[in-house]
């Protein structure tokens, strides 16, 4: 099977990936998804929030990956179901699996990986004690409140402030379930602003910073866990333990990008984002290979996944017909310094870049008051004023084409926080 570009996940990323390369004139696109439906953890998201920013309106997560999975069907693009994806070859050759086909290859002019992201799991974190029943991860008990009807437990308490666990925390409450706490083990939560209130302040759900889970008692199930403070390096403080009464522990702790392929293909990874070094098109270090959504970098919000997949799908599509310039070399640097964590892309190549150009960026703390500076070279060029800067909230710089030309010698362009 030959087909232009093959799109590796049909979730948020994928779709609007496989929508832009259509629109932009690519002919033969293929989806491969592992799950038995296209949309992608959204089918799970039933709490509205999404879309503010790519439709101007409030939608759940399946009504935001509706409208996309209505289009690709509009578009005739074809799609793959319960297909797992083996491996991928520098040639761009796809190897895949279902039970159809069996085992099968696809040669493809391009590969955009949209594979998205997993959970952090308890073996990650070292938490003593049994194994009982009674511990999830926040998405996985999510899947089981929303899709399957099932309720994990009735006394919970939940283990790192990201997103998932935020709103889980809400939806476990709405559904009856008493949420003693969430403890958090670093000074700030994970997740964002409006979370925190819609999903804690609002139900009088308390959040422990620089607290974690120490302890987890029951044999058969989850019978209590013990939290304690943190200190400055992570570790328990003595003397602050607490044991707290529950039957469930859920599982808030980060999300992993899913670069299984992309290093076995031999990709250069960002150790920060866990996810691959890009450029100005998202094209990864090998050419014709492109990447974006949570494969790339964890988003806080569907929109800007959306919106960077369809600049993935563009470009895919200008390289299968030969319209995406040649690299010529001339690549300018985007480094992160002082407070920033990384920057997506972190190459330019000022030849290759449409007229504007954003990067986007984490903090590595909250920061109030503070500026974000953009230097070139060593030299400062803009300023931009943040009231408040937090990790858990993703930001962004526009670069402008022309100012880059325009400016001789550039070699780095670095974004820093600034008081």
């Amino acid at each position: 099977m030959t087909v232009d570009i093959v799109i590796i996940g049909g979730g948020p990323a994928g779709l609007a990936a496989a929508i832009a390369a259509k629109e932009a004139g690519a002919d033969h696109i293929l989806i491969l998804e592992r799950d038995k439906e296209l949309g992608g953890i959204l089918n799970q998201c039933i709490h509205n929030g999404f879309g503010l920013h790519t439709f101007h309106e409030e939608l759940t997560g399946p009504e935001y990956a509706e409208r996309f999975i209505r289009k690709v069907k509009e578009l005739q693009v074809p799609y793959m179901l319960e297909t797992i994806v083996v491996s991928v070859g520098k040639d761009k050759t796809v190897t895949a699996m279902n039970r159809e086909k069996g085992l099968f290859k696809i040669e493809a002019g391009a590969v955009i990986l949209a594979m998205g992201c997993r959970e952090r799991a308890r073996g990650a974190l070292n938490i003593p004690g049994y194994r009982p029943a009674g511990i999830y991860s926040a998405g996985t008990a999510q899947r089981y409140v929303n899709m399957e009807g099932r309720m994990p437990g009735k006394e919970v308490v939940i283990l790192g402030s990201g997103d998932i666990g935020l709103i889980m925390a809400r939806r476990m409450t709405l559904e009856g379930a008493k949420v003693k706490l969430v403890a958090e083990i670093m000074p700030y939560s994970g997740g964002l602003k409006r979370n925190i209130v819609q999903c804690l302040d609002d139900y009088g759900i308390p959040l422990k910073l620089n607290h974690t889970v120490i302890d987890i008692k029951g044999k058969e199930r989850v019978e209590s866990v013990t939290v304690a403070q943190v200190d400055e390096n992570r570790k328990p403080v003595p003397g602050t333990e607490e044991e707290i009464s529950c039957d469930t522990l859920l599982l808030s702790c980060g999300l992993i990008p899913e670069n299984e392929l992309s290093k076995e293909v031999g990709i250069l990874m960002n150790p920060v984002t866990a996810g691959p070094v890009v450029n100005e098109s998202l094209e990864t270090s090998e050419a014709g290979i492109f990447a974006c959504g949570n494969v790339l970098h964890v988003h806080d919000l569907v929109d800007y996944v959306s919106g960077e997949a369809r600049t993935a799908g563009e470009k895919a599509a200008a390289y299968v017909k030969g319209k995406l310039p040649e690299p010529k070399g001339e690549t300018v640097t985007v480094a992160a310094e002082s407070g920033v964590r990384y920057t997506v892309p972190s190459k330019l190549e000022p030849a290759r870049m449409e007229e504007e150009q954003v990067v986007r960026f984490r903090v590595d703390n909250i920061y109030r008051n503070a500026y974000i500076g953009v230097y070139f070279n060593d030299q400062c060029v803009k300023k931009i004023r943040r009231p408040m800067l937090a990790p858990g909230e993703m930001e962004q710089v526009k670069l402008r084409k022309a100012d880059i030309e325009q400016y001789g010698g550039l070699q780095k362009i670095t974004l820093k926080v600034e008081s």
